[in-house]
């Protein structure tokens, strides 16, 4: 036996119901404009497409944004690699500004010597040091390089070859602890020893000693250069100035300090005079004999 459903409601209430509804609807028109139709619109319909129109900009704004940030990332590649070929191109210009420089002194210091032939060289490595004490330069006896040559850079003397292979050279620096130059004050012509010392290279000193005390005055910033009476080194080369000086104990002789024209911690470039002290007593010898 079935049982009717009592929570169902007849067809004839549900029909009335609807009447109803649209009786009410139909009264609503005549005070609202556009009908109920609209009415339900406004409250339904209307909010969608709004919502709808909404999304639809913000999807459309988005795929703009999407499309200028390509863009962007595009031309900001752009910029960086135009970044990157400028700041290549600077540093070689600073370069090359920095290798005119350096090759102007050297001219500078050739012109200085004019009188002796000289050979460019590189510095292609030192002793391990902050200082080049000692170094190696890329020529050798293929270039006419011999030992006991003097060597230049910066402002004046630098030190002498010690050695000779046929593509290479290694150079003593009068900075080197083994290193004894027979010098002149320029202004006085008294004489002197600059010896080398890398402990006083650190504060950018070498010291000299043996200046007789007599009664020639000499001050601070008087320039020290090679003497005739030395057996390896070419009179007249440029050592440096004096930076302090005072009477020895012995009352007799005078010391102090030097700074020298050559900056010993970059070297790159150097002249090498061609022509050693030997061979100039040796032109000597010849004329006198003649």
């Amino acid at each position: 036996m079935k049982i009717k459903n009592q929570n169902t409601i007849p067809s004839k209430y549900l029909l009335l119901i609807v009447v109803v509804v649209c009786g009410i609807l139909l009264g609503a028109e005549r005070f609202m404009d556009g009908g109920p139709l609209s009415w339900v619109a406004n409250y339904t319909i209307i909010p969608m497409q709004k919502g709808i129109s909404y999304v639809g900009t913000w999807m459309s704004d988005l795929t703009d944004n999407f499309a200028t940030l390509k863009d962007l990332q595009k031309e900001n590649e752009e910029l960086q690699e135009r970044i990157d070929t400028l700041t290549i191109d600077n540093t070689r210009l600073r370069q090359e500004q920095y290798e005119l420089e350096r090759l102007q002194e050297l001219y500078k210091l050739d012109q200085n010597y004019a009188d002796y032939e000289k050979v460019g060289a590189h510095v292609i490595a030192n002793n391990g040091t902050n200082w080049f004490s000692s170094f190696t330069i890329d020529k050798g006896s293929n270039d006419g390089i011999r030992k006991d040559m003097n060597v230049l850079a910066g402002s004046g003397l630098v030190g002498i070859v010690t050695d000779v292979g046929p593509d290479y050279a290694q150079v003593r620096s009068i900075i080197d602890d083994g290193s004894n130059v027979s010098g002149m004050v320029l202004s006085t012509s008294d004489l002197c020893m600059v010896r080398g010392d890398l402990q006083l290279m650190e504060d950018g000193r070498i010291r000299f000693e043996k200046l007789p005390n007599n009664d020639n005055e000499i001050e601070v910033g008087e320039q020290v250069v090679t003497s005739h009476i030395s057996s390896t080194y070419l009179q007249g080369l440029f050592i440096g100035y004096i930076s302090e000086i005072s009477v020895d104990s012995n009352n007799l002789t005078r010391s102090g300090y030097i700074t020298p024209a050559v900056d010993f911690s970059k070297l790159q470039e150097v002249l090498v005079i061609t022509t050693t002290k030997q061979d100039l007593t040796n032109q000597d010898e010849g004329s006198e004999g003649e």
